[in-house]
């Protein structure tokens, strides 16, 4: 019986060989990934039912999350970004730090993501004048820039020298009680477990640090309840403007939408200020293909932003903001 089976196949792979060669072929072309991700334009993330304010106020409008889409760097990708002008080929580098894994990279822009979804929060109900109260806050560590440091990413700082901190503040005032080259004592979380380990402290630019980076996960109340819907597929700090101004639209009577589609992309801090983000060719883009009416970008973006615009030719109202303050002023003149 297995020598019939073995000669069905030898004739099966005599007849067809070439098809099966071809087959292979590619599934290699579209397997193979070069150390390249090809950014192309994106779309929109309607936050009409990702934000829920218990007895919030409805808008005429939407408002929405502009994101870039990615595709993997195999062959065919690669070769079609050079036949495309709004497709861009970007080194794998120039997404993730040095020594840090795809995986690592993920797991940091969730963070991200958890930070501007509490920032978008702080800031809406700061300016609404609701009451908020910020519970608790871990400090994630997010980049290190160390050659003699136990820190790893993804670290929870619990306390520097048996001092509680969590904030950078704290930091700083422990490490004016050392001197740089200095060891000192970190206690962490790392995988759900408390570990200690050691630092030490350097000269970065006239100042003692210890090579870190880190972003917050705060506990918040709220009243009223807020609740903010993310995806596991979704990642990355750019939402936390538009997040912000769709909570704040829940919680007041005014209408800031006027009945238009309003798209937009910009990190916001504790504090409200919007900070630059990357890829705001491919959400302007994405925003046009979705119909909006109205484009929102960080301001250290809108010179790109209207290049873009002036370059296609677009029907749509381009606003560069700073601030979370002038994002509304400005919404509020439409």
């Amino acid at each position: 019986m297995f020598n019939k089976i073995y000669e069905n196949i030898k004739k099966i792979i005599k007849e067809y060989y070439q098809y099966l060669l071809f087959l292979i072929f590619i599934i290699f072309l579209f397997n193979f990934e070069l150390p390249y991700v090809v950014e192309i334009p994106g779309g929109f993330i309607s936050l009409d039912e990702r934000v829920g304010v218990n007895g919030g106020y409805d808008s005429a409008g939407e408002m929405g999350m502009a994101y870039v889409s990615m595709l993997k760097g195999n062959i065919p990708f690669v070769l079609a970004s050079f036949l495309s002008d709004k497709w861009d080929l970007v080194p794998k580098t120039d997404i993730k730090y040095d020594n840090e894994t795809m995986k690592e990279l993920n797991e940091r822009e969730k963070i991200l993501m958890e930070e501007a979804v509490d920032n978008a929060i702080i800031n809406a109900y700061k300016y609404a004048n609701k009451p908020y109260n910020i519970v608790s806050k871990k400090m994630y560590v997010t980049y290190l820039d160390s050659p003699d440091t136990e820190l790893e990413l993804l670290d929870i700082i619990n306390s520097i020298e048996g001092v509680p901190v969590d904030n950078l503040d704290t930091i700083k005032s422990v490490l004016d009680n050392y001197n740089v080259g200095d060891e000192i004592n970190i206690e962490v979380e790392r995988d759900g477990k408390n570990l200690d380990v050691k630092t030490v402290i350097q000269d970065m630019a006239g100042e003692k640090k210890i090579g870190i980076s880190f972003n917050y996960d705060y506990e918040l109340e709220t009243e009223p309840e807020v609740n903010i819907k993310i995806k596991d597929n979704e990642s990355g700090p750019s939402g936390g403007l538009m997040m912000s101004l769709a909570v704040y639209d829940s919680l007041i009577e005014e209408d800031l939408t006027k009945g238009k589609k309003i798209i937009g992309t910009g990190t916001i801090d504790v504090d409200g200020n919007i900070g630059a983000i990357g890829g705001v060719k491919y959400k302007l883009i994405g925003a046009v293909n979705n119909d909006a009416e109205i484009f929102i970008c960080p301001k250290d973006n809108l010179d790109e932003a209207l290049a873009i615009k002036e370059k296609y030719r677009y029907n749509i109202d381009v606003i560069g903001v700073a601030t979370f303050e002038e994002a509304v002023e400005e919404l509020r003149k439409l």
